[in-house]
C-alpha cells in the first residue's frame, strides 16, 4: 500500500505524486482510491487501492535503475516486425507492462526506425507517449525540468 506523498508510476500515464486517498461512491460502491497528480499534461487520475498492483500502479525506479535505462536506450536495436500494425501491438503492450526497460526499449527502436523511414501516425503517437512516460518518472527520480528528461532520452538515442 501506497502513501500521501509517495512517487509512483502509472502504466500509460507516467509518473507522478500521491496527492491523497480518498473514499469515493462509484456506481453505488464505496470504494478507497489513490489520487495521483501526473505533472506531465497536468492530469490527475484516480486508481482504485484495492487491485492497484493489478493495474501496475508501482512505486518509481533508482537513481541505478535510470542509468540503466539510459544504458539500454543506447543498447542496439532488437529486431521488430516488418507489419506496422503487429510491430505498434507489441510496442503497446511493452508500454503497458510498466516496466522503464521495455519503454525504453519501444522509444529507441521507433526513433531508430523514424531515422530510416517515416513512422505511422499510430506509431508516432506510440513513440511520443512512450518518451512521456519515460520522461516523467527521470523528472521524479533525478529532479530535472521535463526538456533535461527529454534530451537526456534524445541524446542516449
Amino acid at each position: 500500500m501506497f502513501s500521501i506523498g509517495d512517487k509512483v508510476v502509472y502504466p500509460m500515464h507516467g509518473a507522478g505524486t500521491i496527492q491523497n486517498i480518498e473514499e469515493k461512491e462509484v456506481l453505488g460502491e464505496t470504494r478507497a482510491y489513490y489520487i495521483l497528480r501526473i505533472p506531465y499534461g497536468n492530469l490527475q487520475v484516480m486508481v482504485p487501492v484495492k487491485g492497484s498492483d493489478v493495474a501496475g500502479l508501482r512505486p518509481i525506479v533508482s537513481e541505478e535503475e535510470v542509468c540503466g535505462v539510459l544504458d539500454v536506450l543506447s543498447a542496439e536495436s532488437t529486431p521488430m516486425d516488418e507489419n506496422w500494425n503487429r510491430r505498434y501491438r507489441e510496442n503497446m503492450d511493452k508500454l503497458r507492462s510498466g516496466d522503464p526497460a521495455k519503454v525504453a526499449e519501444v522509444i529507441r527502436n521507433l526513433m531508430r526506425v523514424e531515422r530510416a523511414k517515416r513512422l505511422s501516425t499510430g506509431e508516432k503517437k506510440l513513440l511520443a507517449n512512450a518518451r512521456q512516460i519515460l520522461a516523467s518518472e527521470i523528472v521524479l527520480v533525478r529532479g530535472v525540468a521535463e526538456k533535461d528528461a527529454l534530451d537526456m532520452i534524445d541524446s542516449a538515442v
